[in-house]
């Protein structure tokens, strides 16, 4: 018995149609490992960063609940007790809390003036062309690279004149000079990417200029003020140099004058838990404001890239 075998599929002539039987599918291609190397190892870099920015903020509060022989034999080891009446002591007996006091005034003050001359300046900026903008603009950009050594003597002498030295008032003003530079060169760019189509609209209606901007494009710039408000909290809370020149008085010291001559009198008491607590104490807000809006930095660092 003789069998047929069925010949082979010719290929398709050029000008046929194809079929999908004619169509074979491309072998399939082996993945790269580079895409994963990469990956463990940004990971891997990540994790190693994390743990040597956390650890030593662990070890301090760690640290602030022991007592001074603890500290010296065992620095690694848990407290066997929590020793409460070492924030107590530097609450108290340390002074901390005026310090704490006027730090909060000096940098709540600062904060709210530099959010809202440096928004209004923004504003006008990013919104407006006449004569001498594009000049102003880059006063305050050429302020960010300005260094603040080089204007530490004619600064006291500046605000000695205008009776303003050792004084709260007086170290708000300056921290607002100081913040504005950068803040007006991130909410200009913020303010830029937001659509005039709803500022036209409130044109329209009649809302003037004023209106249109504190009820309709200061609440569209919302993620920006929080970004660079967290970003000028962290630098006006840290701030050690302006005051330590322009702020003499013992009784209006801020918390980093405070942790400072804290630092020297323990040098001699050997209170070293004390110093530890009034450590924790100094960070403690700033954790707390960074960990509360941290998705509004990010939030606000990208709507200001994109538009």
């Amino acid at each position: 018995m003789k069998t047929t075998e069925t010949p082979a599929p010719l290929p398709a002539e050029s000008g046929a149609p194809i079929t999908k039987t004619d169509v074979r599918p491309p072998p399939p291609v082996k993945q790269k490992k580079e895409g994963t190397v990469l990956n463990v190892f940004s990971h891997g870099v990540l994790v190693i960063w994390a743990f040597m920015v956390v650890l030593p903020l662990l070890w301090a509060v760690m640290t602030s609940f022991k007592d001074d022989r603890s500290i010296f034999s065992s620095p690694w080891s848990l407290p066997d007790s929590l020793h409460f009446d070492n924030w107590s002591r530097a609450w108290t007996q340390a002074n901390m809390s005026d310090y704490f006091l006027n730090t909060v005034l000096v940098v709540g003050g600062s904060l709210i003036g530099t959010l809202v001359l440096g928004s209004m300046a923004a504003y006008v900026l990013a919104r407006f062309d006449f004569p001498g903008n594009r000049f102003i603009y880059f006063l305050f950009i050429g302020g960010m690279s300005f260094p603040i050594m080089l204007a530490l003597v004619p600064l006291f002498y500046v605000v000695n004149n205008m009776g303003l030295l050792n004084t709260i008032h007086g170290l708000i003003l300056v921290y607002i000079a100081y913040s504005l530079p950068f803040t007006v060169f991130f909410l200009t760019a913020f303010f830029r990417t937001l659509p005039t189509s709803i500022a036209e609209a409130a044109f329209v209606d009649g809302a003037s200029h004023s209106r249109t901007f504190f009820q309709i494009m200061l609440p569209m710039a919302k993620p920006g003020l929080i970004s660079v408000g967290i970003f000028n909290f962290l630098g006006q809370w840290n701030q050690y140099m302006l005051p330590t020149v322009l702020n003499t008085d013992p009784d209006k010291r801020v918390l980093t004058q405070g942790l400072v001559q804290l630092a020297v009198s323990q040098g001699y008491k050997g209170d070293w838990s004390g110093l530890f607590a009034g450590l924790v104490m100094a960070m403690l807000p700033v954790l707390a404001a960074y960990i509360i809006f941290q998705r509004q930095v990010v939030q606000g660092l990208t709507a200001g890239a994109l538009k």
